[in-house]
């Protein structure tokens, strides 16, 4: 059985946390893809691009437009964004001090209200997920392509631009202690850091929802091979959501143009998919929890700039709001540190 210290809790109730926790332990891992040893899956040195790439798909919130975004090598340490369409702005680093959002998916900007990009969830998560450092994303708008296959078109996009290693070496951080932080729906994260001569990131993930998707659990290592079987996993919205999304959302701005379709998204009810899901399991379509536990747990975890988290997160029923939440009292409770 799994056991974690659940640790100092930083902000929430001590008490949830820790009847959740009892919840979650009750819960059985669906699958499990561990490492044979927790070194660094990707080498000491710091990984840029050989050249650049580009992918186009329709826009995720404005689906009557195409959307490209490029892959491009950079010299400066991190991830940065570049919208090719306000020359007058400065490049927006990938970290949390530029998170604007993270209502309903996170949004970065600096400078200007328009120097925004939505949706940068399952493009940053390749920073953690497939070891690559330094890149600069290059946009002509704040709306992102959306794919079919989820985040694999991207993942194919960095592969044709080809990962190289720099002269530099690659820094790690981790929490200087086990912390604990709780939702307000018996939702919780953990952060243990890691131990002595280890550089790699594990995840324990399990989700509950009172659809067919019902609770789903997987714990693994991040490691390259485990990121591209995962990147197929799309989004997901009930079938409630999207009805109302193609229907009288056209009134409003947030979902009037969306991109979703029957086949970029997982469409669930409560007792049926309403869309093929992927991830079959013994009996079960883990689909939505790969997506939760790849394409977004790993973009708060990217949101470290230009370093590499490691340790162990274990997260329960939690979103995009808590995991962001995390991050930033991570900063201002000075509790990570670098190893």
């Amino acid at each position: 059985m799994l056991e974690y210290k659940i640790g100092k809790t930083v902000f929430g109730s001590e008490a949830s946390i820790r009847a959740a926790y009892e919840r979650f332990k009750d819960q059985p891992v669906d699958e499990m893809r561990l490492a044979e040893s927790r070194v660094c899956p990707f080498g000491p040195e710091r990984f840029t691009l050989a050249s650049e790439a580009k992918v186009t798909d329709v826009g995720t919130f404005d689906g009557r437009a195409n959307q490209t975004i490029a892959f491009a090598p950079s010299k400066k340490p991190g991830w940065w964004i570049r919208r090719m369409d306000l020359p007058e702005q400065l490049d927006t680093k990938v970290d949390i001090s530029n998170l604007w959002t993270s209502a309903q998916n996170l949004v970065l900007r600096s400078g200007s209200p328009h120097n925004y990009l939505r949706m940068v969830e399952h493009i940053i998560a390749l920073k953690l997920g497939l070891g690559v450092d330094n890149v600069l994303l290059k946009v002509s708008s704040g709306d992102p392509p959306l794919f079919v296959d989820s985040s694999v078109p991207l993942v194919k996009t960095v592969d044709f631009a080809r990962i190289v290693p720099t002269k530099e070496k690659a820094t790690y951080v981790t929490v200087r202690e086990p912390v604990a932080f709780g939702g307000k729906r018996g939702d919780f994260l953990l952060f243990l850091p890691a131990e002595d001569g280890e550089r790699n990131l594990r995840i324990d993930c399990a989700i509950s929802w009172n659809t067919v998707i019902g609770n789903q659990r997987v714990v693994f290592d991040v490691t390259p091979e485990t990121f591209r079987y995962a990147a197929y996993a799309r989004t997901n919205a009930t079938h409630r959501q999207f009805v109302l999304a193609k229907t009288v959302g056209k009134l409003f701005a947030a979902t009037r143009n969306w991109g979703y379709n029957l086949k970029n998204i997982l469409i669930h009810g409560p007792k049926r998919f309403y869309t093929e899901p992927r991830f079959p399991v013994n009996g079960k379509f883990l689909e939505p929890v790969w997506h939760r536990a790849t394409l977004d747990l790993m973009a708060a975890l990217a949101l470290t700039g230009e370093h590499r988290f490691v340790g162990t997160v274990v997260s329960y029923r939690a979103g995009h709001t808590l995991d962001c939440d995390a991050i930033r009292a991570l900063y201002r409770n000075d509790l990570l540190v670098q190893v």
